[in-house]
């Protein structure tokens, strides 16, 4: 109410009343327009209908920008809200565990237990990138009750749109998820992983990963028909970019700290090449050579140099086991009548033009037959072929699950 904008104090004044009136109105069952009716001719009965219009989008705004401000006081406070070493940590589970005899037990149990948290793509729930910005700084200064800045950053807030004219694309989806990829879950879930590894598993390297991402944006044509082909790849590079951005930073930070002999140089040269691949030149770095490169770094430094920073190294090492060049699991998802359809149209086309890939008593054949039929199939069908374009789109989506695991990993997109 404070904030030196336009009508913002009357705005905040006029709000609590506009609530008191749909409660009422609510319980009274009056409809949505009687209530707003009833506000402005007991409150604002001289506003013209365009300017009550524009108070209630100034309610929305003013609404809005109160969400995101109880989103960073809650990010702020959860620490101080919650126990965090309490019942229902991490913690608390090994403790238990260790005072009851049952540590290998648990141990056994997250060698085969996996989460995997999957990353939908509902538009509706995405604030802006400038937006996610200001949350994530005014959570900081809420947690450093910081309140000069806490003052700019609301302003600011009010100052920022939180709608675009446009609607966003799936790619403008998938970026928008992105952004906790690469700004909350990649810490949080190396942090968690870190934990598991040094108190439960007594710094052993741990097969399982235990945690990973689904991710829908772009890959799901089944909840939004115009994810295509050229959008599921360029989600796939999106996601390569941001997990080798994230490693690059890491591998920085770890130069400054690892200037030993036989370490320093091994260390520029990572950076190097994974600042190649963001900026896309001309490079040779695979996974393997990272995870390779890495672990014997972190093999020297244990002989030579006292174990000196080897809880960062191996803290990516194990970021780079979690989330590997893929960042996460792309899930390629399509409804199975869709599936159907493409079928019979490769089928249809295939009889039309009298290919010996199927009998042309194709149809006729029982399911028994067909199958045995469709499991003996050798030769190539030419997908351009075909005259309906849902299914040429189905097929070349299907294609470029092969190019994406080229590039990011068999994980980055295996079903």
């Amino acid at each position: 109410m404070t904030l030196p904008f336009d009508t913002i104090t009357k705005t905040g004044v006029l709000l609590p009343l506009f609530h008191e009136t749909c409660k009422k109105g609510f319980a009274a069952g009056d409809d949505p327009t009687t209530i707003v009716d009833t506000f402005f001719r007991k409150y604002q009965a001289r506003r013209s209908p365009e300017s009550q219009i524009k108070l209630l989008f100034r309610f929305i705004q003013y609404i809005e920008r109160q969400v995101v401000l109880f989103d960073a006081i809650e990010d702020a406070a959860f620490p101080i809200v919650n126990n965090m070493e309490g019942i229902g940590t991490l913690r608390s589970l090994k403790e238990s565990a260790s005072s009851s005899g049952k540590l290998e037990v648990l141990k056994q149990y997250l060698e085969e237990f996996k989460v995997r948290i999957v990353l939908t793509a509902h538009p509706t729930q995405f604030y802006p990138g400038s937006v996610l910005g200001i949350i994530t700084d005014l959570t900081e200064a809420i947690r450093e009750n910081d309140l000069l800045r806490i003052n700019d950053l609301l302003a600011q807030l009010g100052k920022t749109p939180f709608f675009k004219h446009k609607k966003p694309t799936p790619y403008d989806e998938a970026k928008s998820l992105i952004w906790y990829l690469e700004n909350v879950f990649y810490k949080s879930f190396g942090t968690i992983y870190d934990y598991i590894q040094q108190n439960i598993f007594e710094g052993k390297h741990i097969e399982n990963e235990i945690i990973n991402i689904g991710f829908w944006p772009g890959g799901d044509r089944d909840g939004n028909p115009f994810v295509t082909p050229e959008t599921t790849l360029k989600v796939s590079k999106r996601l390569r970019e941001t997990i080798i951005k994230n490693y690059y930073r890491d591998v920085r930070r770890l130069r400054r700290k690892l200037s030993f002999k036989g370490v320093e140089n091994r260390v520029i040269h990572l950076e190097q090449e994974l600042y190649n691949i963001i900026t896309n030149q001309p490079s040779e770095l695979t996974l393997e050579f990272l995870k390779n490169e890495l672990t014997e770094i972190k093999e020297i430094i244990v002989k030579e140099h006292q174990s000196l920073y080897i809880t960062e190294v191996i803290s990516l090492l194990n970021k780079i086991h979690l989330f590997g060049f893929h960042c996460a699991l792309l899930d390629i998802r399509q409804d199975s009548r869709v599936h159907n359809k493409v079928f019979n149209a490769m089928v249809q086309d295939i009889l039309e033009k009298g290919q010996d890939l199927l009998p042309k008593n194709y149809y006729e054949l029982t399911e028994k037959e067909q199958v045995k039929v469709l499991s003996e199939v050798k030769g190539s069908f030419d997908i351009y072929d075909l005259k309906d374009e849902d299914a040429l789109k189905s097929l070349r989506t299907m294609m470029t699950i092969k190019t994406i695991q080229d590039t990011n990993g068999e994980k980055a997109a295996n079903r």
